[in-house]
């Protein structure tokens, strides 16, 4: 997990997400990112159990995974990893 926020897109993209559910290419467009690279960074989260994907037709919809999301609220926005922690408040 730490290894996947620690890229500053990646960051910014959960930073997103956890406004509100985005297709690949909305969040491409918030963050001035291509969707190959929006694609790649997803797909790093997903696989570290940060994000989860569903698709809606040709759309992939991205949103923060329940795990996450629960710990957050519990921590209230600030994810303590034990070495380090991330507020995701700011």
């Amino acid at each position: 997990m730490l290894k996947a926020l620690a890229d500053e897109t990646r960051w910014k993209i959960v930073s997103e997400l956890l406004k509100n559910p985005l297709t690949i290419g909305e969040v491409g467009v918030r963050l001035d990112v291509t969707q190959y690279n929006v694609s790649k960074h997803v797909r790093i989260l997903r696989e570290a159990g940060i994000v989860r994907t569903r698709r809606d037709g040709q759309r992939v919809i991205c949103e923060v995974a329940d795990g996450l999301r629960h710990k957050l609220e519990n921590q209230k926005g600030v994810l303590d990893l034990g070495c380090c922690t991330f507020d995701f408040k700011k």
